[in-house]
């Protein structure tokens, strides 16, 4: 606004005017304050926060200070095959000296070792003909049924289908580049059409292999839950892991709502124990939760680097120490893990009876932990209960470097068919099975057999 103007405003107006500005001052001088006091907090890190270690920043290692000299240790040299396919007993038939003839009486065998190698790869292609006819007897037509295993329609038999999934949920292998994997390795040629239809026949049986392992999950006692990313036609979707000791259950939805999740997958049922992080939507789900300690000690690291010295340093050696504890617990009895319990539970109490911190991270914790501290040490007294929820991350591990490589799925069916192998395939590790393996069974309709 020029002066001219300024002048030509009375005396009330320019008084509001004034008031307006004054007010906005006070409003962008509150912004200011808050943005400082974001270029001062610390940063997020992997070792703060729920970043990833690859989002961290990784320092040089030290160059080397000199050579030192090499000592001697043992050699380590690779197991020799138990059953080998081919044996060759490497002799002479002469002496490379002077030509005498030898037998096998004058040699000695002092050395074995193995050499691996691979055959030609070629798939193998049977033809089918079929026969029809009239019987000479009664007249009437009759044809041959299709060989078992073998129906008319698509010419690729369950091996080759089940290795295709395999490469593709595990090794993240895009349709593209997989149609030419199988050309130049295993000589199949196969189109980026077909490949999506071999995983789109596939979806009735995998989901139909999910739900058994799905009741698994359901009927345990303890169940821990993660949840990350994914991304669904071009959409952000969210995918959810539910495990238990002896089953790991994947599921993609459009919602990161777990009322809109969570409850669909439970049916009804209700675990005794809830193994989780923070996060809200995690709540509730068990008659009781175990909160992930790892992320509670990020939380407390991030607040002792905003520069809390009261509550936050003694609230994370308590973690350590229950940590401690957690990983001795097998070789703890009953009545020493309950005392521990105790102590620990007193200790806790003891910090949160101490006044609010100021720095806004160790407020927001302390005010979290009175809300929730009977979540943190249950684990102690229940030996099934891990003090972590690690397996949850471990298990969307696979699906976070899916999605970085191949960035999602152009089809709601194609989520749907990836979160039921990574069931099978993750249910399969955890009762002695191979991706491949366990991707065979579901094919061939044979349930994954779930130990415990």
């Amino acid at each position: 606004m020029d002066r001219n103007t300024l002048a030509a405003l009375s005396r009330d107006d320019l008084i509001d005017l004034i008031v307006l500005q004054a007010q906005q001052i006070s409003l962008l001088t509150a912004r200011i304050a808050e943005l400082e006091a974001r270029l001062g907090a610390p940063g997020k890190t992997p070792d703060n926060s729920s970043l990833p270690p690859s989002k961290g920043q990784k320092p040089n290692l030290p160059g080397p200070a000199g050579k030192k000299p090499r000592t001697g240790r043992p050699g380590i040299a690779r197991a020799l095959a138990e059953q080998p396919d081919k044996m060759i007993q490497a002799t002479l038939a002469a002496c490379p000296h002077c030509s005498q003839k030898l037998a096998a009486a004058d040699q000695t065998a002092f050395e074995a070792y193995d050499h691996i190698d691979l055959p030609p790869i070629r798939p193998i292609t049977t033809r089918i003909h079929r026969h029809r006819g009239i019987c000479p007897c009664c007249r009437k037509r009759f044809t041959a049924p299709a060989p078992h295993g073998m129906p008319p329609g698509s010419p690729f038999g369950p091996e080759l289908r089940a290795l295709i999934i395999h490469l593709h949920v595990t090794q993240a292998i895009g349709f593209e580049r997989l149609a030419c994997m199988m050309a130049e390795v295993f000589g199949v040629t196969i189109s980026e059409g077909a490949i999506a239809n071999i995983l789109a026949r596939a979806q009735a049986p995998l989901l139909a292999a999910g739900e058994p392992i799905a009741e698994a999950v359901r009927r345990s006692a303890v169940v821990a839950s993660d949840e990350t990313s994914a991304r669904v036609c071009g959409k952000n979707w969210w995918q959810w892991v539910m495990l238990s000791a002896t089953a790991v259950y994947h599921v993609i939805a459009d919602s990161r709502a777990a009322d809109a999740v969570i409850p669909d997958f439970l049916a009804g049922a209700r675990p005794e124990i809830w193994v989780a992080d923070r996060y809200g939507g995690q709540r509730h789900h068990g008659a009781a939760r175990q909160m992930c300690l790892a992320h509670l000690l990020r939380d407390a690291t991030f607040a002792i680097e905003e520069g809390d010295c009261g509550f936050a340093p003694p609230f994370r050696r308590l973690l350590l120490r229950a940590m401690g504890v957690g990983r001795r617990r097998p070789a703890l009895g009953d009545a020493k893990l309950a005392r521990y319990r105790a102590v620990l539970d007193a200790r806790l109490n003891r910090l949160l009876s101490a006044p609010t911190p100021t720095s806004k991270a160790a407020r927001r914790l302390f005010r979290a932990m009175i809300r929730d501290r009977a979540d943190l040490f249950r684990f102690i007294t229940r030996r099934d209960v891990p003090y972590t929820n690690n397996a949850s991350e471990r298990a969307l591990r696979p699906s976070v470097i899916f999605r970085k490589v191949t960035n999602g799925f152009r089809s709601k069916w194609g989520a749907d068919v990836y979160a039921a192998a990574s069931t099978i395939i993750a249910t399969g590790r955890l009762n002695g099975m191979t991706a491949l393996q366990a991707m065979r069974a579901a094919l061939a309709d044979k349930p994954i057999l779930l130990t415990g």
